[in-house]
């Protein structure tokens, strides 16, 4: 493990039991056993440290899910339009219910309405997700499982929702009210969002 990997798991660690504000850089200094003079050498500041950290941690979780794409051309080829948004749903949920993800969404859920930076990070994985769906639909209109009916809107009011009801599941964890184990899954609601989205979007059979 480099150095800049340990600087960033040992922020990993202090900012999920004590919340990004109540971290100094002489506090993840000491976490790694080094000088802050030398913690500078490899991170400017601590939102330095956390806009490597999600591009590091990001690139970790998705070489650690192995779902297979939704789209590939099998799957677009052989199954419903039902199947291939919730298929790209579960590989989602496995995406952000990965350990180490976890840890660092719900540090800057808790800091996105106060920090500039994490408002920033929060902005740059939707405009992601949205970017993944908007292509997924331009390939399924081309085999013909969507409706062409102006994709990149059906893709962002899709992606908006999604991240809503993810964002409403995570308060819920936060809050006592669902376990930690439930953002691996699917929730009912985006299930249901995805039956109403395929009624209205699914292109008829020929």
């Amino acid at each position: 493990m480099s150095r800049k990997d340990e600087i960033i798991y040992a922020t990993l660690e202090l900012a999920s039991e004590y919340g990004l504000k109540a971290v100094s850089m002489s506090q993840i200094a000491d976490k790694v056993g080094i000088k802050k003079p030398s913690l500078y050498n490899h991170f400017r500041s601590k939102d330095e440290i956390m806009n490597e950290m999600y591009l590091f941690l990001r690139e970790q979780a998705r070489s650690r899910k192995s779902s297979l794409s939704p789209g590939d051309p099998a799957m677009l080829k052989n199954c419903s339009l039902g199947e291939i948004l919730t298929g790209f749903m579960e590989g989602y949920m496995k995406f952000i219910s990965d350990e180490n993800m976890l840890k660092f969404f719900k540090v800057i859920y808790s800091e996105r309405a106060t920090s500039p930076a994490a408002a920033q990070i929060m902005l740059d994985e939707t405009e992601r997700m949205t970017a993944g769906v908007r292509n997924l639909f331009y390939a399924l209109v081309v085999h013909g499982k969507m409706k062409n009916d102006n994709a990149d809107i059906a893709a962002l009011s899709y992606a908006l929702t999604v991240h809503g009801i993810i964002d409403r599941q995570m308060d819920m964890v936060t809050a006592g009210k669902a376990e930690m184990s439930s953002i691996g899954a699917v929730p009912d609601e985006i299930k249901e969002y995805i039956k109403w989205f395929c009624r209205h979007m699914e292109a008829a059979s020929e």
